[in-house]
């Protein structure tokens, strides 16, 4: 998952980039509205993290414009604002969650997790593909019932893969969401951490490239 992190408060925003990225999400931020609708043009964002309260561009506005002009991108509002009307004001305007400050940072979690699952299609909590689970929320991964231990990048590639059901994904796609904004697009990290997740997983192989194309999960082809 990749998320946008709309904050002008630095210390808050980078606290919660590095907890996102513990959590084996890629996170970007954004200090001011207009950052955040011009990072949304060119990235494309599974969730938003939107403080309401923004300079240069209110939050409102880029709400609105997520709604209008991102219909795949989910939105979960951040605020002060605890009062009724301003929950319903905000979900008016598109958002897909509210949450107030101050917040548990688990919950945050939770909460984009749930987000996550509202995509199109559709994801399940715990996901399966052959003899590989995935659990998103316990950051677990397992192979014939045997856990295994790994990295946030090979959980996230894993999680990537296995979200696809056996369809090839691009390095470029595995880059855009696993990894973040300062990834070198000519970095081999892809390439090297698809190589330790297939040793890790074990034989028979199960990760596959396709040959100028990308990588997928299931038999040879």
């Amino acid at each position: 998952m990749r998320v946008l992190i709309v904050e002008d408060e630095p210390m808050m925003a980078q606290a919660i980039r590095s907890g996102l990225r513990h959590e084996a999400m890629a996170a970007d931020i954004a200090a001011d509205g207009r950052e955040a609708l011009d990072r949304l043009a060119v990235n494309d964002y599974d969730v938003v993290v939107l403080d309401r309260d923004l300079p240069v561009v209110h939050g409102d506005e880029v709400c609105r414009r997520i709604a209008a002009e991102h219909p795949h991108c989910r939105v979960i509002m951040l605020t002060a604002a605890a009062t009724l009307h301003e929950k319903v004001t905000g979900l008016s305007l598109g958002a897909d969650d509210y949450l107030v400050k101050p917040f548990d940072f688990p919950e945050l979690v939770a909460r984009l997790r749930a987000l996550g699952r509202r995509l199109t299609p559709a994801r399940p909590p715990v996901l399966h593909h052959a003899d590989i689970t995935v659990d998103p929320h316990r950051r677990h991964a397992y192979r014939a019932g045997h856990y295994l231990d790994l990295t946030r990048k090979e959980f996230a590639v894993l999680l990537l893969l296995t979200q696809a059901d056996g369809g090839v994904v691009s390095a470029e796609q595995l880059l855009e969401k696993a990894w973040d904004e300062h990834a070198d697009p000519f970095t081999n990290a892809v390439r090297i951490t698809v190589s330790t997740l297939r040793r890790k997983l074990g034989p028979p192989a199960v990760v596959h490239t396709a040959v100028g194309v990308g990588y997928y999960l299931g038999a040879p082809r």
